[in-house]
């Protein structure tokens, strides 16, 4: 019979099933493995041994005690059995001074055994006052026999008092002190761990090996250990998550695809020619990259990000019109009806007649744009699936309708994927999976990331960034209106909405939630709701349809004000965005289906109320919505908040710079990557435990260069047992999804 290897010995045998059961419920662990690389969050000191006479207030003390004089008591309680309860009071002194140990309930009942007058023993808790006196409750403590030896028993106070004490993710459960018993216990296996990394990248890099690196970190001796074993771990956490991307994007490489180049003088020329404006420098270098990929013959895998308002979409038509130049169709992937459908405007507009395929009046090189969702009638939806089937659409654009069984293409050659992070993969790979041969896959996403984060979350992707806004573009002057600090704020805020239509232009009002009876406080602002903060939080945030009534009744009296929530009906939101994008409203009072993609030039302010309850990045893309036209653009932060709070001071950033990267990085410092690198893992853990995001951008960087190395040498790392292993634990089940991040 096959030994099963220690670090894969499911814990119920080693710890017994009632702890085994806790740790796979509430920890998700469920090998001595698992247990291993549940990592401590952070050490306490016991702290140098302190004198009695020189105790601290409120630290975690150690001091070496004996015992003068140990009292138990009893006291009538309601909550212990037989309505009397018991508190130990223990007297210590280390003759410069006395102090008082506090033992209550079940916890007397050893020490009133142990700690008897005389006897000398290390306390290490956190000192209060209780009475006037000071006093530890609930202290650990260990005994010191007295040995013949002297010199050992100082030897025995000193690495005690000294130790570093691991504080591990514990749950109610159980405690941290257990966990760190539970791998005390398992620690020696720690021996048998296969490393993942291969010898040349350790030895160049002066790493320790992983055992050594797992004692250390669960049993450090000083704190230089524990920088040793964090070290060595991050390389570890990096360089399989490299290698793992470097294996996908080494087996997209050489799948086949159909190279997709752009006539002479076709589609795409002739929608250059009538392009009221010049393209930037940076959207054209953008598109060069895009059409260098299309040609070659095996799958583009590139993900396009740029600032908010800097021309993505031109790009991704542009690539479109190029592959249907070449024979194939396109389609564009939106995240929601409002966005499917706001997309199909503006590429019918920006294409004029070229878009009238087929029809009457359509230009010599036309082609047919077609919008499918879920919501379209029987009818529409038969001639949309008709003129997908039959190629006469080109250009495809639609929603998550678009990977239903039902949908075929004629010959589908490329994908655009809006908003990446709201698609799962099964939804990009069923849609890639309609073409004849792998199609050419584009991914936009609006939301600028930092460098690092795009190496290890869209690692499987080359990535082209548009940093430049096009000519005209106006600036956007942001404010936060302390609504509850200074009420006049936002009277003033109210009159600028006025000032700004009398003008000629139009407004939005965002809130967070919509407002109905079904409406679930904050579902609105999901994504992004921040941690509660003061009073403002105690109330339920801001809804569409009770602020617009307010609005319309009083300071906005007079002025056409409509609403836009995910919970209308598609033709009603339809509408909606129509009289809006026709200036036929003044103000649209909407929830954030706005955030992507809405483009309305004569829209020129927006007032966001409880912007508190908004993420970073979220505000920077709804303020992405004014401003878009030659008029200069407002954007009003509202909130209740106090001055002093993380969330205004989260408002002041966003109203104090226009760069998303910069933005972006600050959302991520602010929320820690376990959100963002966490979030397609249906509440599993991240496996990102040590690895920090920004602060190791090197790391993650030389890693990927490693990882290139390893892949291009060896693609099935055959040489390479261990990492093998440390792949296949990535990517079980729930990683599949954190790797290609849906």
């Amino acid at each position: 019979m096959d030994l099963v290897p220690a670090l894969q010995e499911p814990l119920k045998k080693v710890l017994g099933p009632a702890t085994a059961k806790v740790m796979a419920e509430h920890l998700g662990l469920h090998t001595v493995g698992d247990l291993l690389h549940h990592y401590p969050r952070r050490y306490e000191e016991r702290g140098q041994l302190t004198h009695l006479a020189d105790l601290p207030m409120d630290e975690h003390v150690t001091v070496v005690a004996q015992v003068a004089d140990a009292r138990l008591h009893t006291f009538a309680s309601s909550k212990a059995p037989r309505g009397k309860g018991q508190r130990l009071e223990v007297t210590i002194t280390d003759g410069s001074g006395r102090l008082q140990l506090v033992f209550f309930g079940n916890g007397v009942h050893k020490p009133h055994k142990e700690l008897l007058p005389g006897t000398r023993a290390m306390f290490a808790g956190k000192v209060s006052v209780f009475n006037r006196r000071l006093q530890l409750a609930h202290p650990a403590y260990e005994l010191l026999r007295g040995g013949d030896d002297e010199g050992e028993a100082a030897e025995s106070v000193e690495s005690w008092a000294g130790a570093l004490i691991p504080l591990y993710p514990a749950t109610a459960k159980l405690e941290s002190w257990k966990l760190a018993k539970a791998i005390q216990t398992v620690l020696p296996s720690a021996q048998e761990a296969v490393d993942p990394l291969p010898g040349s990248l350790r030895e160049g890099r002066g790493l320790v090996s992983l055992p050594e690196a797992l004692l250390k970190i669960h049993r450090p001796h000083t704190k230089a250990d524990i920088e040793d074993a964090r070290a060595r771990l991050k390389w570890d956490e990096a360089f399989v998550l490299q290698v793992a991307l470097a294996r996908r994007r080494h087996a997209e490489s050489q799948l086949p695809a159909v190279p997709r180049k752009p006539g002479a003088d076709g589609l795409l020329t002739a929608f250059d020619d009538r392009l009221p404006f010049t393209l930037t420098d940076g959207q054209r270098k953008v598109s060069r990259e895009i059409f260098d990929d299309l040609a070659t013959d095996h799958p583009m895998h590139r993900l396009l990000q740029g600032e908010v308002g800097s021309g993505k979409t031109l790009v991704a038509l542009r690539a479109m019109l190029a592959v249907v130049d070449s024979g194939g169709q396109a389609v564009m992937l939106a995240p929601t009806e409002v966005l499917a459908q706001q997309h199909h405007r503006s590429v019918v507009e920006m294409m004029g007649e070229l878009a009238e395929g087929g029809m009457l009046g359509g230009a010599e090189h036309a082609t047919k744009v077609v919008l499918l969702t879920g919501s379209m009638g029987a009818a529409a939806r038969r001639h949309a699936l008709l003129d997908l089937a039959t190629g006469e659409a080109g250009i495809v654009i639609g929603t998550h309708a678009l990977i239903e069984d039902k949908v075929q293409f004629h010959d589908l050659g490329l994908v655009v994927v809006d908003e990446q992070h709201r698609f799962g993969v099964e939804q990009r790979d069923a849609l890639r999976g309609k073409g004849k041969q792998p199609p050419h896959l584009l991914v936009m996403t609006a939301t600028p990331i930092p460098r690092t984060v795009a190496m290890t979350v869209f690692g499987d992707l080359e990535t082209s960034v548009l940093d430049q806004l096009p000519a005209g573009r106006s600036p956007i002057a942001s404010h936060v209106v302390p609504a509850a600090d200074k009420p006049h704020f936002l009277a003033r805020a109210w009159e600028r909405v006025r000032e700004e239509v009398s003008n000629g232009h139009q407004a939005y009002v965002v809130c967070p939630r919509i407002g109905d009876e079904d409406d679930d406080p904050g579902k609105g602002a999901k994504q992004s709701k921040q941690p509660p903060e003061g009073d403002a939080d105690k109330r339920p945030p801001l809804a569409v349809l009770d602020v617009a009534e307010q609005l319309a009744r009083g300071p906005l009296q007079g002025l056409g004000v409509e609403v836009l929530h995910g919970r209308m009906q598609p033709d009603d939101k339809d509408a909606v965005m129509r009289r809006f994008a026709a200036g036929e409203t003044d103000v649209l009072v909407a929830t954030t289906v706005i955030e992507v993609g809405v483009n309305v030039p004569n829209a020129t302010a927006m007032v966001i109320m409880d912007a508190d309850r908004f993420g970073v990045s979220q505000l920077h893309q709804l303020r992405g919505r004014v401003g878009r036209g030659s008029a200069p653009g407002l954007c009003l932060l509202v909130s209740e908040m106090p001055e002093a709070s993380a969330a205004r001071q989260r408002l002041n950033a966003v109203a104090s710079t226009r760069d998303g990267f910069e933005l972006s990085r600050i959302d991520l410092e602010q929320r820690r990557e376990g959100d963002v690198l966490g979030q397609a893992q249906s509440g599993a853990r991240t496996s990102l435990r040590v690895l920090a995001v920004i602060e190791d951008e090197e790391i993650i960087a030389e890693a990927r260069q490693e990882a290139a190395a390893v892949v291009a040498a060896d693609p099935e790392l055959t040489g390479l047992p261990g990492l093998r292993t440390a792949l296949e634990a990535l990517l079980d089940e729930e990683r599949e999804q954190y790797l290609e991040k849906g």
